[in-house]
């Protein structure tokens, strides 16, 4: 397995991209924790095997460098980990804990392995720690909120190594001896300034250098600041910045070494820069990317994306390594910057710059969706009459900005539904990022987060008291349970999607939940409640004239009836599906609805009048030019025919479906069951 990354942030601030791929300091501590990894534990000592991975805790304030420290030691010990190195961020920018569940489904992804949607946490962390059985791989699991987090995603495997970064010890957990840092050493603190400013710099007043470092107290966030601002200032010398800082702690400020850095350089970055800073401490995730800048600081996309980059020469970003201009804000920082958005910007303005924010990624994602249908005029003309940068040159380049923003977009969406003050354009956005996904990705490809997109549209829902919003969202979340064989939580929601449905008085919702309430039916094998529920859709749609969605719902009584072996009702209720097709001029339907009746004929015993139904449908399957199904029913002649004690016609059929199938040789498997599922019901023949 190659090395594999779920989330990359607080990366090594020691490590500045002026010091290329450097590590500095930090001797002692990595001595200690690779002779940790060596250090026979408890279980092992009592003579028993350990039941699950080591666990290593780096432990220090945000900033300290504990993540470049946990990536250096597993740099250096990942060879001994044949089956790769796996990475999660166990909490947001603003320290909330990110939920187990969210962490296990990235991590099985990383692992190319299946995580279905709505699945809950505890069938996502045990197969999680099935993956990992018997494998050799590393963890590294940064940021962690608590022991909570870490234990539950422990692997029930000894060879295995987790690599924990905290803020404090993780009590809980078994035999885990915490690696807690200070700052660095003034010789590597003094190398670490000298990244930014250069060595003639340093050398020339080597005193003012060690000064400065005692000032920030090696604290590697601080000297990255503070070297930033010497790096922005070729002319200043290092003894000035030292001055400053020793004397500028602000009484009832926090007087961190990084708290006074930070607010020196913000104090002296222009304007228009400063506040641009600040307002990142608004951008989901902590992921930024010009067009995030530029709508929270109402600013054109270039001049966002010029402050951007002399915001990370400062140290106050970091450039993410992807194919668009992303950055992301250190974790250190992001609270000293929401608590300066704050206290320098009005409650209205931040409100405001929300609002820009949400409604900019609104219009990217319509922008991002109408690319891909540029077949229809209409979406033509609306992406034309787009402002120019919000369009995307080609169904390429917006697939990769959905690619490379899904963290930040899924974020956003969170994030505009707990705020509570913007549900209308929250609505919107959930609207249209749906819409986005499943034009780029496909609804069965993006349902995992489909699933979560859904469940905060039912929350805006249920708090803006919109029963048919809320029927919407029950109805999809009911189908995301039913794919993933949650029948029972299906029929909780569809249910709930039918009270909410005639609460709305909407008949599309009401005719489709009692739909979905018969399908949640069958599949648990209550054929009758099935049918019932299927007839009752069925009143709905023929009291409303819907011919064509009657007729696939009487196909849907009769696979009810087939499965229950009731084939006299099958019978009857087929013949109404073929009637309906026929009236509504639907070839393909009418030629796979003549099929199903063949079949059910089949099974009742009457294989001539199965015969001659099969040919009728060959026929019907002709004129729709649906050759997938006339080979299909060529094979059905040859069966029947072979039962009518009939070979040789039944090789010519077999015979003329081969040659169909052979001229067809870039078309799906889609077959006779193809056809049946077009008709929504499941083949008898399964079951037979």
């Amino acid at each position: 397995m190659t090395d594999q990354a779920v989330d990359t942030d607080d990366a090594r601030l020691s490590a500045h991209p002026v010091a290329g791929d450097r590590f500095l300091g930090r001797t002692r501590e990595l001595k200690e924790l690779r002779a940790d990894i060596e250090r026979a534990g408890l279980d092992t000592l009592s003579g028993r095997k350990a039941p699950r991975a080591r666990v290593l805790l780096i432990a220090g304030r945000p900033g300290s460098g504990r993540t470049a420290l946990a990536e250096e030691l597993v740099r250096q010990v990942a060879g001994r980990y044949p089956d790769g190195v796996l990475r999660a961020r166990l909490s947001e920018p603003d320290g909330s804990p990110v939920p187990v569940e969210r962490t296990a489904r990235e991590l099985l992804a990383a692992l190319d392995l299946p995580a279905p949607a709505g699945a809950a946490e505890e069938d996502l962390t045990e197969a999680l720690r099935t993956a990992l059985a018997g494998r050799r791989a590393l963890l590294l699991l940064d940021d962690a909120a608590g022991a909570e987090q870490v234990d539950a995603l422990l692997p029930d495997a000894p060879d295995c190594l987790v690599v924990a970064v905290s803020g404090g010890p993780l009590t809980g957990i078994a035999d885990v001896r915490p690696c807690t840092l200070g700052g660095l050493d003034t010789k590597s603190a003094v190398e670490l300034l000298a990244c930014f400013t250069g060595s003639v710099r340093i050398t020339v007043d080597p005193r003012a250098a060690e000064s400065l470092a005692e000032a920030c107290q090696g604290h590697p966030a601080a000297l990255v600041l503070a070297g930033g601002w010497l790096a922005a200032r070729p002319q200043a010398a290092v003894s000035d910045l030292a001055k400053r800082l020793h004397t500028g702690t602000d009484e009832g400020a926090d007087g961190t070494p990084l708290a006074r850095v930070l607010r020196l350089v913000h104090a002296q970055l222009p304007g228009p820069a400063a506040r641009i800073l600040r307002l990142l401490s608004l951008a989901p995730a902590g992921l930024i990317d010009p067009h995030t800048a530029s709508s929270l600081a109402g600013c054109s996309v270039d001049a966002a994306r010029t402050v951007l980059d002399d915001l990370v020469a400062h140290g106050l970003l970091r450039a993410t390594h992807t194919p668009l201009p992303q950055y992301d804000v250190p974790g250190c920082l992001h609270p000293m910057l929401r608590a300066l958005a704050e206290s320098q910007e009005r409650p209205a303005e931040l409100q405001l710059a929300r609002a820009r924010m949400l409604e900019r990624t609104v219009r990217l994602l319509q922008s991002c969706r109408a690319i891909t249908e540029t077949d229809s005029p209409q979406a033509r003309e609306k992406l034309s009459a787009m402002p120019r940068e919000v369009r995307f040159p080609n169904p390429r380049a917006a697939a990769d900005w959905l690619r490379i923003r899904r963290p930040a977009l899924l974020a956003s969406a969170r994030l505009a539904v707990a705020d509570g003050e913007l549900d209308t354009l929250a609505r919107r956005l959930l609207s249209q990022l749906v819409r986005a996904i499943v034009a780029h990705v496909g609804t069965q490809a993006a349902a995992p987060d489909l699933y979560g997109v859904h469940a905060l549209v039912l929350d805006v829902a249920e708090r803006r008291g919109l029963p048919r919003e809320k029927a919407a969202a029950l109805l999809n979340l009911g189908d995301l349970d039913a794919q993933t064989g949650r029948t029972r939580d299906a029929l909780a929601r569809y249910r709930l999607a039918l009270a909410a449905g005639r609460e709305a008085n909407d008949p599309y919702a009401t005719g489709r939940a009692m739909e979905s309430v018969g399908g949640a039916y069958q599949e648990l094998g209550d054929y009758d409640r099935a049918a019932d529920w299927f007839g009752r859709a069925l009143g709905d749609r023929l009291a409303r004239g819907e011919r064509e969605q009657a007729a696939r719902l009487y196909g849907r009584i009769a696979g009810a009836h087939t499965y229950a072996g009731r084939y006299g009702e099958a019978l009857r209720n087929w013949r109404a599906a073929v009637n309906g097709y026929r009236r509504s001029g639907d070839v393909a339907a009418h030629a796979r609805a003549l099929s199903e009746l063949a079949r059910v004929q089949e099974y009742a015993g009457r294989p001539a009048d199965s015969l001659r139904t099969c040919q009728l449908a060959v026929e019907w399957a002709r004129r729709a030019e649906d050759v997938r199904l006339q080979a299909a029913l060529q094979l059905r002649l040859a069966d029947t025919l072979e039962r009518l004690g009939d070979p040789a016609s039944a090789h010519l059929h077999r015979a003329a479906a081969e040659r169909m199938l052979d001229e067809e040789p870039s078309e799906g498997e889609e077959g006779l069951e193809a056809g049946a599922s077009a008709c929504e019901i499941r083949s008898a023949s399964d079951k037979d």
